[in-house]
């Protein structure tokens, strides 16, 4: 069992920048793996372990192989530690989904004393320009960026048609990322200032001249990431996938929609949703809350995903610890997971989750508060005093339980057992899963669903002049697939911003719901430059950390690491992020809860 040295190892040395010269490619298995290396460009050899484009392509079906590890690299591996430093937060894509939204208000966590793992991102502390954390994302999306660089390259200016698929895939890929990138380090939107600074550009045909890759505005980043989205159209015109965990047309379509939705070009925004969602189905309220397959089992609503095996390093090793599983399930007999058996299971808001009508379906996914409540029995002992009747409470607490899990002695074994604790992600495999990380954390994580799609059509169509009635209804619409007895107007709380309209905070509240725990909070914080509030009363937010801010907070303007910016002289950074000096007064929300 490794989990409590390392973490120990990791935490004492946060404050230092871990360099990872890592591997680009596995020659023995002419597979790309996850580079480390950050955007510098630099001529390596291979006494340092990280292949050259010549190198690939002397490997036998090389092309094919980088192809197939575009998507393989993006969960599953220590990509950052590597295998001999088994972080718990090391765990690719899905890890940094979690960072984002943790830095806002709608996840709050039991705890924030580090062992949690992510607790950096919810206090904003030891994400400075010289702290591993500030390493790891830059370490990770540039790593990938890499990889589509290398696949790009290969395919070269004249690709031939069996290479269509993976080159379109890989401008699709480094797309993402780049947006992605975009929104964690502009410190502004691309609709507030088109020349505010987001990160280097880094291509297949990138080579700095005296250190010098200065960050791109966002006026550049996003003409080259619709740019890339343009031909990633073209070569994956005519792919069919086999299954979701390759990006195909609809994704390319998708991630224009994102891209059109940040811009706040509502338009094209409309136009790419509504060509993205062809074919999809949004989840019915049974798949939404399934105590089998939950979000561990795509559906014909994902467009997009990862998901981890159990050959993968992040669940063989360290009893699955370092895995989305380990920190998202939290019904596990396993004796393994953070959410399950360690303690640190992540909770909703409690506002947000108190402004979730009891006929919404979603409320299903997050515990009640009220069996917190629930009194322990007394019972007279053999000498006649009363003491605590222990089974007869673990059986009131399995009963209340019960419509949360098909495993509600699991659930309740897995103490403490707080309120507004989060059941939406559920272990892979059924019963078999219950009973081995090795089988339960082999979850596949939602990337991109249609539902995103129809939010954003939603609002982009309300968006537009004379066109609000319209967006209302397509709004509607959708939240009735949730709530049948849905009403519009009851969940339009501006958090400190009152220049967005009502409509827009209504599609808002949606999409904190519909979203949670799928990495969108902070990229929608940041467009809509809103407040969070954690300190309220009633709050679940931790103590010390009960913040409130009337705008996007710095902390969510990612730093760029040291080791970049000491070698790219012409590269500037953020400020580095400070703590509030304790918890802001409580905020009035008044008596709008949405309970309607």
């Amino acid at each position: 069992m490794h989990r409590h040295t390392l973490k120990d190892r990791f935490y004492n040395n946060k404050t230092t920048i871990i360099t990872m010269n890592k591997y680009i490619l596995n020659m023995a298995a002419a597979a790309i793996a996850l580079t480390s290396m950050t955007s510098c460009i630099q001529d390596f050899v291979p006494e340092q372990g990280v292949a050259s484009k010549d190198q690939v392509e002397q490997a036998p079906t090389a092309f094919n192989s980088l192809t197939n590890a575009l998507t393989s690299t993006l969960c599953g591996e220590y990509a950052y530690g590597g295998a001999t430093e088994l972080y718990a937060n090391d765990f690719g894509y899905p890890a940094t989904l979690l960072m984002h939204d943790i830095m806002g208000q709608d996840i709050a966590p039991v705890d924030a004393s580090g062992y949690e793992w992510f607790s950096s991102w919810y206090i904003a502390s030891d994400i400075a320009p010289s702290n591993a954390n500030t390493q790891m994302s830059w370490s990770y999306y540039y790593g990938w960026i890499k990889n589509c660089n290398v696949l790009i390259s290969m395919a070269g200016e004249n690709p031939t048609t069996d290479q269509y698929a993976g080159l379109g895939q890989a401008y699709a890929l480094r797309a993402m990322m780049y947006l992605d990138l975009v929104r964690m380090y502009a410190n502004k939107t691309y609709a507030a200032d088109k020349n505010a600074e987001t990160v280097p550009m880094v291509t297949e045909a990138t080579s700095y001249k005296n250190n010098d890759n200065p960050r791109m505005t966002n006026e550049k980043a996003f003409a080259f990431i619709l740019s890339d989205l343009d031909k990633a159209e073209k070569y994956l015109a005519n792919y069919q996938r086999n299954d979701v965990y390759t990006p195909d047309l609809s994704v390319a379509y998708g991630l224009k929609a994102r891209a059109y939705l940040t811009m706040e070009d509502w338009a094209n925004a409309e136009n790419y949703a509504k060509l993205a969602m062809a074919g999809y189905n949004v989840m019915s309220a049974a798949d939404y809350t399934s105590h089998t397959e939950g979000f561990s089992t795509p559906n014909g609503a994902w467009m997009f995903a990862c998901k981890f095996k159990a050959t993968d390093n992040n669940v063989k090793l360290n009893d699955g610890d370092g895995s989305w599983g380990s920190k998202m399930v939290t019904e596990s007999a396993s004796g393994c997971g953070y959410a399950a058996n360690y303690g640190f299971p992540l909770m909703i808001d409690a506002h947000l989750y108190n402004s979730m009508p009891a006929t919404d379906c979603r409320k299903k996914c997050f515990i009640d508060p009220s069996v917190d409540e629930i009194e322990m029995p007394k019972k007279k002992d053999d000498k006649g005093n009363m003491v605590d009747d222990v089974d007869a409470y673990n059986a009131l607490l399995v009963q209340a339980l019960t419509p949360y899990s098909d495993f509600p002695a699991v659930l309740a074994a897995n103490k403490p057992c707080y309120g507004y604790v989060e059941v939406k992600f559920r272990n892979a495999g059924g019963a078999a899963g219950i009973q081995s990380q090795y089988t339960g954390f082999c979850m596949a994580v939602p990337l991109m669903r249609v539902e995103e799609m129809k939010l954003i059509e939603a609002e982009a169509v309300g968006m537009q002049a004379g066109r609000e009635a319209e967006g209302i209804n397509l709004l509607t619409a959708f939240a009735k697939t949730r709530d049948a007895n849905y009403e519009y107007g009851h969940h339009n709380e501006a958090y400190g911003n009152t220049a967005t309209s009502a409509f827009q905070n209504e599609v808002w509240w949606q999409r904190r719901v519909e979203f949670w725990g799928e990495g969108l909070a902070m990229f929608d914080i940041k467009r809509l430059n809103k407040g969070v509030i954690r300190s309220y009363e009633g709050t679940n937010h931790v103590e010390m950390y009960r913040w409130n801010t009337t705008s996007a907070p710095s902390w969510m303007n990612y730093c760029i690491p040291s080791s970049e910016t000491a070698y790219n002289k012409s590269c500037t950074n953020n400020p580095s992020p400070t703590q509030t000096a304790g918890d802001s007064d409580p905020f009035d929300f008044g008596d709008k809860v949405g309970n309607k």
